[in-house]
């Protein structure tokens, strides 16, 4: 392998980890909200879903959170 492809390997290598990241940074704080709220942490594969992330997102704003129901009924 020459230089140049070497050098594109690595590049290749360094981009892959900054989207692990990425993803970690973003990813396990929605987690550990949705887990919070009362709900599967799971349901932060629709961020990966064009529109569906952000429709999500404001039906878990406005509706009635598992966790405030069990918590209001105790």
């Amino acid at each position: 392998m020459d230089d140049q492809g070497m050098m594109a390997a690595v590049g290749g290598v360094t981009v892959l980890i900054v989207i692990a990241i990425l993803f970690a940074i973003f990813l396990i704080p929605a987690i550990l909200i949705l887990r919070k709220a009362g709900y599967s942490g799971w349901w932060v594969l629709l961020y990966f879903i064009p529109l569906a992330g952000f429709i999500g997102l404001w039906v878990f704003a406005l509706a009635d959170w598992p966790a405030l129901k069990n918590k209001s009924a105790s």
